[in-house]
Formats: structure tokens, C-alpha cells, sequence
């Protein structure tokens, strides 16, 4: 007994002392090591602001940045004899990034299937075809863009009602600007309702947060409904007015889906709802319902492949155009360098926690300014630098927040990149889909008109939601 006492106190120390290790913080905000890993953040940041102009991925130097900063911490740990520490906050980062990345996979993929299906380009075809005058047009790509973007993300949205705004307006730049710029409100207004609109909003819902006021589940965000409608219709009825009048020329063929569209955007609804059943039923993380759908759409990519006719097999080896999908070609035309971005932005980010960076910035902001206040300036903040590092950010400092207020950080981080079209990646996507026309001046001639909406939906959630605070 005695013999077996030692064996398992033996085998247990290495466990006891990785844990008691992983413990261990060291301050590293005046260290040459934490200043140099903060300036690798700003110059890697430096180049992903850069990215129209120089044409360098954005992935490329925050995946870099990463490596580097994470490199010179283990380094400086090693040198302190606490080899074990780095490790166990690195696997918790990768943890976080891992649940992230499966779960846009899975709905990166649905969107590409239903594009192949040719879902979307119905859509287009159709309003192209019927016939709307400019300021109709207008309404109708903004009210879409805002209800699609909480099913399919702002920047698949923007770019689907971005085309439909260049193919029937590319004569009358006004109205392509203004229409552009609604899109872009509308679409990240739209996405911050829905924990699957925005990337900040599906972070917080994965994150799991408990407040005073109880748990920030799914249908929690949904309260902000009111407060995004507002955010896009204020700027909306003021560029409204100086929509021109007239009609562009209607005209072209309709398009027809192709065979099982109407099933894929219904496992899509399946998938959603099994992301819910799993993360608010069984406690599970939403990632193991979106892949769980994910399986029934493979399944029936299977089923397409294998009842597809003869005749149609003929119309795909002349017009090249298969009656059936490759699952896995969908999966390969996801946004990959976005997603090695989200690597990046995780690992730098968790990095400069882990250095001590975001405990003195919580201090400065929620300790000092208030989290009413704070939360504002997050959204204006995340104007100027993408949205996603600044609410990991805010994440990973862990607030101490009523409910109210995490939904105003939200809706904050999720509106405020509309105020510049930089700001956002539904605007810097129609920057190049219309390009020379709606530019980054042209967007911020309707900054202040847009700061009305911010203002406006900030003001309705304080008071429609005054019982969350």
C-alpha cells in the first residue's frame, strides 16, 4: 500500500508542479521582452492597415508578429527556470482560436455552397430585373443587407448587395456612393444582433459570459435588435434625401437555383439551430452543433453526387457547370487568409495579456473612465483598428460588466467600423468592388451622418435596455 502511496505521488508531482507553475506571472510591461513584443504588435498592425496599398496579405505579418512575441516570451520564461508556464497559456490561446476557426469554417462553407447553388445570384438577378427606381433601390439592398447579415456574415452581404448596387447604378456615382455606404452601415448593423452576424458577436457568445444579470446566451443579443435597426436607419433617412431621383434601365435574364439549393439553405437553418441546441441544451460549445450540420450537408453532397442523371453529367462535361458539389471545394474557397488572420490577432493578443499589457489597459479604461464610457470608445476605437482585436481585447481583460453593459461593448465594436469605411471588412470589401468610386474620402464626407446612428443606437439601448445595466 505504502509502495503504491509513492508510485502515484510520484507520477502526480510533474501534474502539481506544471499546474503550480502555470501560476506564475512574471510582469514583463518594462521589460525589453514585453516592449519588443509590443512593438512587433504595432508594426505588424502598421502593415495589416496597409494592406490596399501595399497588397501584402493581412495574415502574413500578425501570424509573424505571433510567432515572434510568443518566442521571446518562452525564451525569457526559460531563462527564469519556469519552462512550463508559456505552454499552458499558448494551448489556452490555440484553444480559443481552434473552437473560432471549425466554427467559420462551417459557416464559410454553407455560404459557398449556397453561392454555388447559385442562391445568391438569384437574389441579384432578381432585383436587378424588377424594375426598382434609385431611392427604392437604395432601401431595398439596405433592409437586405441588414436581415442577411445576422444569417450569412457582413462581408458576404456587403459583397452581394455591393454587386447588385455597381451592376445597376455604375452610371449615377452618387447614388452608387450613398448606396454603398448604407449597404456598409446596414450590414454591420445587421451583424451585431446575431451571435452569427459579426465575428465580435460570435466570440462573445462563445465565450460563455456570466453576469449578475444571468448568462449571455443566444437569444440575449437580440436585444440590440432595436438599437442596430436604429444604428442604420437614422444615416439611412438623411442620405436618403439626397438619393437622386430616376430609375436605371431593368432588363436581363432571371436566374434559375441549381438543384438542391432550397435544401442546403434549409440545413443551413438546421445547423444554426443545432449550434443553439448544443451550446444553450448541453452545454457543449456551439462549434460541435455548426459541425454536426456540417455533416448532414456532406451527407447530402454525397446523395447529389451519386443521383446525378447521365444527361447531366453530359451538361457538365460541355458547359462545365456540375449539377452536383464537391463538399470539400466549398471548404477550400473559405476565407482563408482571414482566418490565419484570427490566428494572428489571437496569439499577439493573447501574448500581450499574458506580458501584462491588457491588465493595465483594463485599468485605464474600465477602472478610469468608466465601462459605459469605455464601451464607447471601444467603438470608435475599432474605426480605425479591425474590430476583432479590439473585443479579444476586451475578452481576455474579462471586466467585471453587468449584462447591459457587455451587449453595449458589443454593439459598439460591431457598429463603430462603420464610421469610416476602413473600419470595418464589409467597407474595405466594396472599396474594392466599386473602386474609384466609393472610395475611404468619398465614405467620410458621410462620417458625421453616420456618427448620428452611432449615437443614436448607443442611446436607444441605455434606455430600452436601462433593466440589463
Amino acid at each position: 500500500m505504502q509502495r503504491l502511496m509513492l508510485l502515484l505521488t510520484l507520477l502526480g508531482t510533474p501534474i502539481w508542479a506544471h499546474a503550480n507553475e502555470a501560476a506564475i506571472r512574471l510582469d514583463l510591461t518594462g521589460n525589453w521582452v514585453g516592449l519588443t513584443a509590443l512593438s512587433l504588435f504595432l508594426i505588424a498592425y502598421l502593415a495589416v492597415m496597409g494592406e490596399e496599398f501595399s497588397h501584402l496579405r493581412k495574415s502574413k505579418p500578425v501570424m509573424l508578429a505571433a510567432g515572434l512575441i510568443w518566442a521571446l516570451i518562452a525564451w525569457h520564461y526559460q531563462s527564469q527556470g519556469i519552462p512550463h508556464a508559456v505552454e499552458v497559456a499558448l494551448r489556452h490561446n490555440l484553444e480559443e482560436y481552434a473552437e473560432l476557426m471549425l466554427f467559420l469554417i462551417v459557416a464559410m462553407t454553407f455560404i459557398n455552397a449556397m453561392d454555388e447553388r447559385n442562391v445568391f445570384e438569384v437574389l441579384r438577378s432578381w432585383l436587378i430585373h424588377k424594375g426598382f427606381s434609385y431611392r427604392q433601390l437604395f432601401w431595398v439592398t439596405g433592409w437586405i443587407a441588414f436581415f442577411l447579415s445576422g444569417l450569412a456574415d457582413n462581408l458576404t452581404t456587403a459583397l452581394l448587395m455591393g454587386a447588385v448596387v455597381v451592376a445597376v447604378g455604375h452610371e449615377n456615382r452618387k447614388f452608387v456612393v450613398l448606396s454603398c455606404i448604407n449597404v456598409v452601415v446596414a450590414a454591420n448593423a445587421g451583424g451585431a444582433f446575431s451571435p452569427f452576424g459579426d465575428i465580435t458577436t460570435l466570440m462573445v457568445w462563445q465565450k460563455s459570459i456570466s453576469t449578475p444579470q444571468g448568462h449571455i446566451g443566444f437569444w440575449t443579443f437580440f436585444y440590440l435588435f432595436i438599437p442596430a435597426l436604429v444604428n442604420f436607419i437614422v444615416p439611412g433617412i438623411i442620405m436618403h434625401l439626397f438619393v437622386p431621383n430616376g430609375s436605371p434601365e431593368s432588363g436581363g435574364k432571371l436566374t434559375q437555383m441549381k438543384r438542391g439549393a432550397p435544401t442546403v439553405i434549409a440545413l443551413f437553418i438546421v445547423t444554426i439551430a443545432l449550434a443553439v441546441f448544443f451550446h444553450g441544451v448541453l452545454g457543449l460549445p456551439p462549434v460541435m452543433g455548426m459541425l454536426t450540420g456540417m455533416a448532414l450537408l456532406k451527407f447530402f453532397a454525397f446523395y447529389l453526387r451519386k443521383t446525378t442523371s447521365g444527361r447531366a453529367q453530359a451538361h457538365v462535361s460541355e458547359l462545365g457547370t456540375p449539377d452536383a458539389f464537391d463538399i470539400y471545394r466549398e471548404v477550400a474557397r473559405s476565407e482563408w487568409d482571414t482566418l490565419f488572420f484570427f490566428y494572428g490577432v489571437v496569439m499577439c493578443v493573447g501574448g500581450l495579456g499574458f506580458i501584462g499589457y491588457l491588465a493595465i489597459l483594463s485599468e485605464s479604461l474600465y477602472g478610469g473612465w468608466g465601462a459605459t464610457n469605455a464601451n464607447i470608445a471601444i467603438g470608435v476605437i475599432s474605426a480605425l483598428v479591425d474590430n476583432i482585436p479590439v473585443m479579444f481585447a476586451v475578452l481576455t481583460m474579462q471586466p467585471d460588466m453587468s449584462m447591459g453593459e457587455w451587449l453595449l461593448v458589443t454593439l459598439t465594436a460591431g457598429v463603430g467600423g462603420s464610421l469610416l469605411s476602413i473600419g470595418s471588412a464589409a467597407g474595405v470589401a466594396l472599396m474594392g468592388q466599386a473602386r474609384g468610386t466609393y472610395t475611404f474620402f468619398a465614405h467620410l464626407k458621410w462620417t458625421p451622418v453616420i456618427a448620428l446612428g452611432y449615437a443614436a443606437s448607443i442611446a436607444t439601448h441605455l434606455l430600452l435596455n436601462h433593466q440589463l445595466f
